[in-house]
């Protein structure tokens, strides 16, 4: 019988992990985007409310799904690829559809409370809304340093953790 080595599980320095995000954001712009024409050609550029609200709502589940897929499919998004991040969850192969999706929630987390904060001191200008969400990132962002094993906190409460991955040996 051949023993098997085990590769210690890594977490990721929050460093790597803010820095995947921006790169995130940056392709979730562009998936967006599409998103905002496909709708837009759907609806035929209507501008009444209803249709601005229904843009939201497209943009929130095409978001959704870009990161509930992901995660499901591969553990990553192809920012968290490019870093070598994974989403993993204790005893699964690959993560559940249920835990990706409260996971997805729970990571509204780091913008929220800061939109919440907006609204109940109406707060429009672009100027305080980006203080306002750059404080809550700062915030949630924090939440790692309570964790012994610096996870953030949506995902210790979805029962998830990022891990780091190793790199690829060349050839």
């Amino acid at each position: 019988m051949q023993a098997t080595e085990t590769v210690p599980v890594s977490t990721p320095p929050i460093k790597r992990r803010v820095l995947a995000m921006v790169y995130e954001g940056f392709l979730l712009l562009a998936v967006e985007m599409l998103a905002v024409l496909l709708y837009l050609l759907l609806t035929g550029n209507r501008q009444e409310a209803v249709y601005q609200h229904g843009l939201k709502a497209f943009l929130f589940l095409v978001t959704a799904a870009y990161f509930i897929w992901c995660w499901v499919d591969s553990g990553h998004t192809l920012a968290m690829k490019t870093w070598r991040i994974k989403v993993v969850q204790l005893g699964h192969a690959r993560l559940p559809w249920r835990t990706a999706v409260i996971r997805f929630l729970l990571a509204w987390g780091w913008f929220v409370p800061a939109l919440l904060v907006c609204g109940a001191f109406g707060l429009h200008g672009k100027g305080q809304i980006a203080i306002a969400l750059a404080i809550g990132v700062v915030a949630w962002a924090l939440t790692a340093f309570l964790d012994k094993d610096r996870q953030f906190l949506h995902d210790k409460l979805a029962g998830t953790r990022l891990i780091a991955l190793p790199k690829r040996a060349r050839a």
